[in-house]
């Protein structure tokens, strides 16, 4: 009797309604002659209920050759649905002699799911509604579903940008009873107790609020988790506070609201809108740290010298009084300019902002300098024009004082655990190292713009990468080096929690752990806990690793959620940039080849679209997937990732989100 081969992973579906599962999503071979790339084939009658993304519990029944070659392919059946990819479906409501269906966005979605008319809520035939599935055990039957939101007429730009994050389980506004324990809170306010002064910052708080504090954000920020304070030392030295709204003062883990931030993990960054982990009377105000208001904080100071070493280090709880709420643009201003507001301080903290970055890349750190698109809507939504987030000194200044206080928040609690003989139970942000068949397809692109790297032990170092950004930037080809931030960071392990620790990669960090954000993430609320407790010598014990192991898997999971939810919001918005703009001429950089045609990206929105092979002119094209080029038979004109060239755009999709454009030879 043989033994059942069975696996689990997420299954990916074609255009053709199949699925394929690739080994890397597993732990163990079929056999000897699986190879690492290799996948597993599940055709459209054996998926048992399956939809994209799905993990799932599949059966190798044995090997077969492909339709197109003669290669041999894995091939097999879903057994079992082990977690959907999505939380719920938006689509449309349709009605058919008397039937209610639901008609799916997602193109992928292969079936329509039959809705009963008392589950229908108040939506009206031809609205955007978001379904969830509530029974489908028959895969030669629809699924039946029913409507938990009526979003609106789809194209409305409200009803098209919450379906996003509602698929995937974010709701816009917390629950009633969340509402009520947030207002609660907040109508308490700090009290008396909350301001207990004790310089340990254990059994009270280190008062910070006459020492010089400061915040740096983005001028529409709302909420100001994190600030700064300064203060020259008798002996030469500087006492630098990384100060954190102490969110998990105020979040309590018998409540409701602790419960709904566990399911939601994380704040969501829409196009146009943001909907917060947490409600907005704590994530806008009393955990906000607004100017002149006094606030609960978790910090991390060091006193440094002049050449950012560190002298000594505190950790514990604060209270502090924000002196000045700084946008990037008027930090960068008192940083350059003598006569605006600190600008000493700033002056000073700058310097020793830029002394960690140059020990982080002299580490090993990578340098990945993209550029953020950011969309300018009208009062409906409508994207208007677009725009690149600028990066100066200013942003680079907090983003290493944020990594300092991640990094040495992490090796404290591991040294202290370690010092105590407990058990090494911590919250990590860890970043693998890439695996190799990664690395050779980002060494053919870096081939196909005309370039070459060395390879050390299966890697391209990362300060190969680092150069040739340098040589790209000092070269002034901004579009290729963009493209090679984002074929650097596809060829990197995606980062994620875990309580094993692996170092992080792309920052060249041995311990580092996410601290400083606990109004958007999480992980950071159980890190504070985490670090309150090793304070106190009350250290994790060995049976609480289960619970810690579930909550970074999924913390991990919920952040690539809304990642997929934040990148859909995007794709619609560039679409219908340029559903605007049909006909217009735009420069273009070619972006990818395939069998189908030349990918490009707008130079401007960075908006992707294709040109087909039939668009291209008379001459027959063909695809070169060795030399990563598509080239004329006849003329000998080719096209390659990097060439620059002038489109039009020709059609766009907006259920599709496809943009088509059109060459224009000059």
């Amino acid at each position: 009797m043989s033994i059942r081969k069975l696996i689990h992973g997420r299954i990916t579906l074609n255009s053709k309604g199949d699925g394929y599962i690739r080994l890397q999503e597993h732990h163990e071979k079929i056999d000897e002659a699986f190879t690492e790339n290799e996948s597993v084939f599940v055709d459209h009658e054996h998926l048992n209920c399956a939809l994209h993304g799905d993990m799932v519990e599949v059966e190798v029944l044995g090997k077969r050759k492909k339709e197109k070659s003669n290669e041999d392919i894995f091939y097999g059946k879903v057994l079992e649905i082990l977690e959907r990819a999505k939380y719920a479906h938006a689509g449309r409501l349709e009605e058919e002699n008397g039937i209610y269906f639901l008609v799916p966005d997602d193109k992928k979605t292969y079936i329509d799911f039959i809705i009963h008319q008392e589950d229908i809520l108040d939506a009206q035939v031809g609205d955007k509604v978001v379904a969830e599935i509530t029974k489908w055990d028959d895969p030669k039957r629809s699924p039946f579903a029913r409507v938990v939101k009526v979003l609106g007429k789809p194209g409305e730009n409200d009803a098209e940008m919450l379906a996003f994050a509602l698929e995937r389980g974010f709701a816009s506004e917390p629950s009633p009873e969340v509402e009520r324990e947030a207002e609660a809170l907040h109508q308490k306010g700090i009290t008396e107790e909350d301001k207990r002064i004790n310089s340990d910052g254990i059994n009270g708080r280190r008062d910070f609020r006459e020492i010089l504090t400061v915040t740096i954000d983005p001028a529409d920020a709302k909420d100001f988790d994190d600030a700064i304070s300064f203060k020259k030392l008798e002996n030469g030295n500087y006492e630098i506070g990384i100060h954190i709204a102490d969110v998990s003062h105020y979040l309590k883990e018998d409540t409701k609201m602790n419960e709904e931030a566990i399911f939601r993990e994380t704040s969501v960054y829409l196009v146009d809108r943001t909907i917060p982990m947490l409600p907005e009377v704590l994530s806008n105000d009393l955990c906000s740290l607004v100017e002149g208001e006094e606030r609960l904080v978790m910090s991390a100071v060091f006193e440094m010298d002049k050449e950012a070493k560190i002298k000594n280090e505190w950790f514990g709880r604060g209270i502090i009084k924000s002196d000045k709420r700084f946008t990037y643009e008027e930090a960068l201003e008192s940083i350059q300019n003598e006569k605006a507001p600190y600008h000493e301080e700033l002056f000073i903290l700058n310097e020793i902002a830029k002394k960690l970055d140059k020990e982080k890349v002299e580490n090993g750190a990578l340098v990945i300098d993209s550029e953020e698109v950011k969309f300018k809507l009208d009062e409906n939504g409508v994207p208007i024009d677009v725009y690149t987030k600028e990066l100066t000194e200013a942003n680079q200044l907090i983003e290493e004082f944020m990594l300092l206080a991640n990094r040495r928040v992490s090796k404290f609690v591991y040294d202290e655990q370690v010092k105590n003989n407990a058990p090494i139970i911590s919250i990590y942000r860890i970043h693998d190292v890439p695996d190799a068949e990664k690395m050779h397809e980002l060494d053919l692109f870096i081939r196909s713009i005309g370039e070459k790297v060395r390879f050390i032990d299966g890697l391209i170092p990362s300060s190969e990468l680092n150069k040739l950004m340098e040589k790209l930037k000092r070269e002034k080809r901004e579009a290729e080096k963009d493209l090679l931030s984002l074929h650097i960071a596809r060829s990197m392990q995606k980062a994620v929690y875990s309580t094993q620790n692996v170092g992080h990669y792309g920052l060249a960090f041995e311990f580092y752990s996410h601290f400083t954000s606990p109004i958007r993430r999480y992980p950071d609320i159980m890190l504070h806990r985490i670090l309150t407790r090793v304070l106190k010598k009350d250290f994790p014990k060995t049976e609480e690793k289960i619970y810690f192991d579930r909550m970074c898997e999924l913390a991990s999971k919920r952040e690539k959620e809304a990642q997929e939810a934040e990148r859909g919001s995007i794709k619609y918005k560039q679409v219908e940039y340029m559903s605007y703009r049909l006909g217009q001429v735009f420069d273009g950089i070619v972006s990818g080849v395939s069998q189908w045609g030349i990918y490009v990206e707008e130079s401007k929105s960075k908006s992707e679209g294709m040109i087909r092979l039939r668009d291209l002119g008379d001459d027959f094209y063909i695809y070169d997937e060795k030399k990563s080029r598509i080239f004329g038979e006849n003329s000998g004109e080719q096209f390659r990732v990097g060439d620059r060239i002038k489109i039009r755009v020709k059609n766009t999709n907006l259920d599709l989100k496809q943009i088509d454009y059109e060459l224009i030879r000059e």
